[in-house]
């Protein structure tokens, strides 16, 4: 059994929102190349989703279950803009409309909507879905993901821990210099340091004001319709051209116990730079990475059960601590907004 799953369950409302998956935001579900024609079950945020593309390969999704007796509809066909169960071959669209009860001449539920759907967006790789009961807000992620000069490649993996665990992950700087040490990018620098946080317009930055460039020295968090942080770490010249090593990251709940975790990897490089750096990625330096996610992964799974119950913070934690009031700020809007009089209570 997974240590994690014995955790007991906040108390607290706002805790209990964080911890299950913060909503009205964009999260990536899947890398594009795990959906194929297939329908495909996933469970996000604790919502039980199939995923199929259509005729011209676009993303569907609504809730996996069939309207008539409950069976998945993850297990059923690919109709192109409809899925039909596999059970009684009932039919349901990408709306969540049942359009179809072919076993009779005609059915009450025809034409109702009668599953949830969910708002679909394909980019850089990735799967991103809308949670959230209100229009869906713009998409907006950092300019290593949307611009050109940048090239680079997604890796994703299923983390056996709550999702916050590996967003701390990401925001404590000095775990690079001691979980990572023998890594072939944070090798180096020192095992002391002072840090800044910096507010921004979309988030915040937290920082080492005592040396740049040689670990993970700073790290940003970014709320634009979707979370996200990004870093750089240092590459020496034997990793090829285009400066720094860039890292995106984002964090989808599954369930209380498990999360996927997306980290894009990019360089600023163009032209014949970027096909040398892709080639060299894949053929030296992508092992090397996995390892280093291999790293994060051994440790934050191992935690003791309720380990943020019995923490006992520093001052380089600041920036944890921070992350941690940006999202039970985020759920406690939210929860305001859909329940004026109870938040008030």
């Amino acid at each position: 059994m997974n240590a994690h799953s014995v955790n007991p369950r906040p108390a607290d409302p706002v805790e209990l929102a964080v911890e299950n998956g913060i909503r009205d935001l964009w999260y990536p579900v899947l890398a594009s190349w795990q959906l194929g024609p297939t329908p495909l079950g996933v469970t996000r945020l604790g919502d039980n989703i199939v995923l199929w593309r259509d005729k011209d390969g676009g993303v569907r999704a609504i809730e996996d279950r069939c309207p008539h007796r409950g069976a998945r509809l993850s297990l059923g066909c690919n109709l192109g803009d409809r899925v039909a169960c596999w059970y009684h071959g009932v039919e349901v669209d990408a709306g969540g409309r049942v359009a179809a009860v072919p076993a009779v001449e005609s059915a009450p539920m025809t034409g109702r909507k009668m599953l949830r759907s969910y708002s679909a967006i394909e980019a850089h790789g990735a799967i991103f879905l809308w949670f959230g009961d209100a229009e869906p807000a713009a998409l907006q992620l950092p300019e290593q993901l949307t611009s050109e000069a940048f090239s680079g490649f997604l890796c994703t993996a299923i983390w056996r821990c709550n999702y916050r665990y590996a967003h701390d992950n990401l925001m404590d700087l000095m775990h690079g210099a001691y979980l990572h040490a023998v890594s072939h990018s944070m090798s180096g620098g020192n095992k002391q340091a002072k840090m800044q946080l910096r507010e921004t317009d979309i988030g915040f930055v937290y920082e080492k004001v005592d040396q740049a460039g040689q670990n993970f020295d700073w790290v940003e968090f970014g709320d634009t319709g979707v979370h996200w942080m990004r870093t750089t770490v240092p590459y020496g010249l034997g990793a090829g051209p285009g400066g720094p090593f860039w890292i995106v990251g984002m964090v989808a709940p599954i369930t209380p116990d498990l999360c996927q975790v997306f980290f894009w990897r990019l360089r600023h490089v163009q032209g014949w730079q970027r096909d040398s750096w892709r080639f060299l990625y894949r053929n030296r330096l992508e092992g090397r990475h996995w390892a280093v996610l291999e790293q994060d992964r051994r440790i934050l799974e191992a935690l003791v059960p309720n380990a943020r119950a019995q923490e006992t913070l520093y001052e380089h934690d600041l920036g944890v601590v921070r992350l941690r009031r940006a999202l039970a700020a985020s759920a406690k809007r939210q929860m305001t907004a859909r329940n004026p009089s109870a938040a008030s209570a």
